[in-house]
């Protein structure tokens, strides 16, 4: 592709060289460049791209994308722009064609609910027959593969990558999350959204790595609402005429609270036999009777963005309803059935604020005890466990204190911190520093009406400890504990879950 089509609508300078020229490839990696590619020198946190631009010339890239000027040789065509992230955004949507305008975009961004809609939302697709992509926190599913995630929105030059994929995949759309770096950071510079998606904010990702104040943050999520062309937004949620207020999409909302185009009342949570769920009336732009196998009025909302979404691209109130009734998100309040007298799920809480809202909910339920197992991740702040420790010793009525991604830290040392917050509630709590026997633990002395919260670990599949990510699946943990226990000790045993 001709260089001139690429960079055609950017400012720019031609600081040297020409741009009547064919490109091969683009890259951000210096250590993929090949012959007669484009490199973007991105300014990192930690590298500078700026400072590989030799490297890359020795290696044959024709092409240098900068914010700032290099001296290379004078064969390299070098293009100064304000911002190599953004125009590394449009131009990667053109190399590939322009994928996003070739299916229906759905981008949902906001502190927490962000992962059980997208699969929400991608179920009810599909079930309408809707063939749906899916690009999040956990993976991206192209229609063909599925890749295990390594951030919530990828980098530009990989996501427009995914959306070709998807296209050739014969995908009609895509949902996926929209972070507020990924906004800070343009990696959704040239996709056009059809719907953007605002599920509520709070007081999280603030801090020197990620957004300097909450008016700023605020600022980067409401940045969707200029990029799509219908919004939908939460209307029970304090900042949510804040995300309105720039915003140039048509505007549709939804609430509990508070009156939407899609509005749940009369909730009502119920317990079956282990299952938590949520049943409520559906009233406004669609009318019918909801029931939703996932505890929490947080997922009460979640469904109503999912349902808002369905319904304008016309699925079924049937399709809809079904899908409701049987989501499982992995390692969000993932319930594993495996009694019938008390409850076991995973989930992903990993910090105080999600900590403190899933065992909110949770407690509406009226559990006998809530048991609630954690640890924390290993370099990291000692103030997250200070926190969660406090947390759980003041809504739990026992605390499992265990291991998490203990990293180069020693397991034993994070343990003895999380004590100190918990120490200062008078909430009940033992140190199982194993995991599994941690797991073990709470299964064997398990009583009827209880709720056991498997906190933190959520969908991942591993362990990291001293750089080496070990496999560990906590399905695979219960199932293991359940091979080697007598079951009939366990309270209520019945297995629902595994085969």
């Amino acid at each position: 592709m001709k260089l001139e089509q690429l960079v055609a609508g950017l400012e720019y300078q031609v600081l040297q060289g020409n741009i009547d020229i064919e490109v091969n490839n683009i890259q951000n990696d210096s250590r993929n460049v090949g012959q007669g590619d484009i490199f973007f020198c991105i300014v990192g946190a930690v590298s500078d791209g700026h400072s590989y631009a030799d490297d890359v010339a020795n290696k044959g890239a024709s092409v240098l994308i900068v914010e700032k000027e290099v001296q290379v040789n004078s064969e390299i065509t070098v293009i100064k722009v304000p911002s190599t992230r953004y125009a590394m955004g449009i131009i990667s949507s053109r190399y590939y064609g322009e994928p996003s305008t070739k299916l229906t975009v759905i981008g949902i961004t906001g502190t927490k609910g962000k992962t059980t809609t997208t699969y929400m939302i991608r179920e009810m697709l599909v079930a309408a027959g809707i063939d749906t992509g899916l690009i999040g926190t956990i993976e991206i599913m192209d229609g063909r593969n599925v890749i295990p995630a390594k951030n919530t929105t990828p980098e530009s030059i990989i996501l427009h990558k995914h959306l070709k994929d998807m296209v050739d995949n014969g995908l009609k759309a895509v949902v996926m999350e929209v972070s507020s770096q990924g906004l800070m950071l343009d990696r959704v510079a040239g996709v056009e959204f059809d719907y953007g998606i605002f599920t509520n904010l709070s007081k999280d990702h603030i801090g020197s790595n990620e957004h300097s104040s909450f008016e700023e943050y605020m600022m980067w999520k409401a940045k969707l609402f200029s990029l799509c062309k219908v919004g939908i937004f939460n209307v029970d949620d304090a900042f949510s005429a804040n995300m309105m207020k720039d915003s140039t999409c048509e505007i549709v909302t939804y609430g509990i609270k508070g009156q939407g185009d899609y509005q749940a009342s009369q909730l009502k949570l119920y317990d079956r036999q282990g299952v938590l769920g949520i049943e409520y009336k559906l009233t406004g732009k669609l009318q019918g009777d909801m029931v939703v196998d996932m505890p929490g009025e947080f997922t009460a909302h979640n469904s109503l963005a999912a349902i808002a979404v369905a319904d304008l691209m016309q699925v079924s109130e049937n399709d809809i309803k079904t899908i409701l009734e049987t989501i499982k998100v992995r390692g969000r309040v993932e319930l594993i059935p495996i009694s019938d007298s008390f409850t076991i799920l995973i989930d992903y809480a990993h910090n105080a604020m999600s900590l403190e809202s899933l065992l909110g909910a949770l407690k509406d339920y009226k559990p006998k005890r809530l048991v609630t197992l954690f640890g924390c991740g290993g370099n990291r702040s000692k103030d997250r466990r200070y926190e969660m420790g406090e947390v759980s010793g003041n809504m739990s009525d026992l605390t499992i204190i265990t291991s998490d991604n203990p990293r180069n830290e020693e397991p034993l040392d994070i343990i003895e911190d999380i004590k100190i917050g918990i120490n200062k509630t008078k909430g009940e709590y033992v140190s199982i520093p194993v995991r599994k026997e941690a797991i073990r633990y709470a299964i064997m002395n398990a009583r009827e009406g209880d709720v056991i919260v498997l906190a933190g670990k959520g969908h991942e599949d591993y362990q990291e400890i001293r750089g080496v990510k070990y496999h560990m699946d906590e399905r695979d943990l219960i199932k293991e504990v359940l091979e080697e226990e007598d079951v009939t000790k366990i309270c209520g045993y019945n297995n629902r879950y595994f085969a």
